[in-house]
């Protein structure tokens, strides 16, 4: 049996191969059980290269990029809260078994932390809702079609995947929004015309309808055809609805009918708060707030924002 020297505190301790090889065990152990930990990066930009150069050999891939940008942290951020939502949702569409196991992993561990926010502070159970909807059908269909698709580790390891989002779906469905007590100024006690500008202000004909649910003054200001007429204006072409024009008896354009149909062929334009920007000259993506270490000589004209479907978009090889 072959002996190994360790040195400690200037003397040789002595320590034998089946000692070492245990002391190595019980750190692999650790590493692969830190599941719950986020994936740790000092850099918080990612250089995103298609293909190998003088300069750089190798590629960035999706599952990188994922781990190095931070995510976990972004959600703490409300502006960036729906960028990431979103970002996860269409990962789960299109690009979940193109991720590394430990991008995997943090995809999922974040996915828990994005569930226990909306559970804390019951903020956009909606947007959750739809992202769990989406990630349990794919789910489904990897698990039913294993062997003609290609999975990260074993099996039994996604099965649990899918029990834990219809457990968390199942949780969302009984949800109860906690009612604040509040003896100050409420939405209801504001003049009709400071409610409708509130209303005017969302892009989302959904909000519109579950805050028209609050109170039947609500309910009245939310069914202004001059409101979903903007709608449908903000976020689709004179060309899209003039397809799929509907008329109401009077032969009036239902413009809420009609924001709904469109939904259902064409996509909306997304807002946010804040999103990730990639640099054109250095070809880095970031977070605006952490920067990265740009060359150009006006870093600001280089810059340009990043919407999760251009994000998935940089990862097309």
């Amino acid at each position: 049996m072959y002996q190994l020297y360790c040195f400690k505190n200037e003397n040789f301790d002595l320590l034998n191969a089946e000692d070492y090889e245990v002391l190595v065990k019980k750190k692999k152990d650790h590493l692969n059980n830190n599941t719950k930990s986020q994936y740790f990066c000092h850099e918080k930009w990612i250089s995103v290269q298609k293909e190998s150069t003088r300069e750089r050999h190798g590629y960035c891939t999706l599952g990188e990029a994922f781990n190095r940008l931070d995510f976990s942290s972004a959600l703490q951020d409300l502006r960036r809260f729906n960028y990431v939502v979103r970002l996860l949702q269409l990962i789960a569409k299109t690009r979940l078994t193109s991720l590394s196991g430990a991008a995997q992993k943090n995809y999922f561990n974040i996915l828990e932390k994005i569930f226990r926010k909306v559970l804390e502070d019951n903020h956009n159970p909606r947007l959750i809702k739809e992202l769990l909807h989406d990630l349990g059908s794919t789910l489904c269909i990897l698990i039913r079609e294993v062997g003609r698709s290609v999975l990260v580790g074993n099996i039994n390891i996604w099965v649990c995947r899918l029990e834990a989002v219809r457990d968390w779906q199942h949780q969302l469905s009984n949800l109860q929004i906690k009612k604040h007590v509040d003896y100050s100024v409420t939405l209801n006690d504001l003049p009709l015309y400071m409610q409708s500008n509130i209303l005017y202000r969302f892009s989302d004909g959904w909000d519109v309808v579950n805050l028209g649910q609050v109170t039947p003054t609500l309910h009245k200001l939310s069914e202004d055809r001059q409101l979903w007429k903007k709608l449908c204006q903000y976020h689709f072409s004179e060309k899209q609805f003039c397809r799929h024009l509907i008329l109401s008896e009077k032969s009036h354009i239902d413009w809420k009918l009609m924001y709904f149909t469109l939904l259902k062929w064409y996509p909306k334009k997304e807002q946010y708060g804040d999103t990730l920007q990639y640099c054109r000259h250095c070809s880095i993506l970031f977070w605006k707030d952490t920067g990265h270490p740009c060359t150009a000589d006006d870093p600001d004209s280089c810059f340009m924002p990043v919407s999760p479907q251009n994000f998935i978009d940089l990862f097309q090889f």
